[in-house]
């Protein structure tokens, strides 16, 4: 399995996150695609210039795993990861028009910033995993 590295600084959201992945839909697909019940609520990083052309990249591949939405909602794209070299998770990306290139939503089973002890600005290294 193919790893590309994303890296950003801890960017705090506007809740759109924990709205998405409190949806019981969500929910059912994340834990039967992703193998894990998200907690509710994501790690959101603005990428590095490098890192949002790696973004892009791997969106092109087409390999995302895909959480298909319900009627008035976005699919988003996932791809499993490994935060820190500590945590698994995955980055959920919303297929969502003028969303922002250089930002990163990251999703697991626990609170990111929690566990790993992250403040506002924190460099955030992740390895994201290319699906087969």
């Amino acid at each position: 399995m193919k790893t590309v590295i994303l890296q950003g600084k801890v960017s705090s959201g506007q809740g759109g996150g924990t709205r998405f992945l409190s949806l019981p839909w969500v929910q059912k697909q994340i834990i039967e695609k992703l193998g894990f019940k998200p907690f509710p609520g994501t790690l959101n990083l603005r990428l590095t210039e490098k890192s949002v052309k790696t973004k892009k990249e791997l969106i092109e591949t087409g390999k995302a795993i895909v959480i298909v939405p319900v009627k008035d909602f976005c699919c988003g794209f996932c791809y499993k990861a490994r935060i820190m070299d500590k945590v698994d998770g995955a980055v959920i990306m919303p297929q969502v028009p003028d969303y922002p290139e250089e930002l990163l939503e990251i999703i697991a089973p626990v609170s990111l910033r929690k566990t790993l002890r992250l403040r506002e600005g924190d460099e955030v290294r992740l390895s994201v995993y290319l699906p087969a």
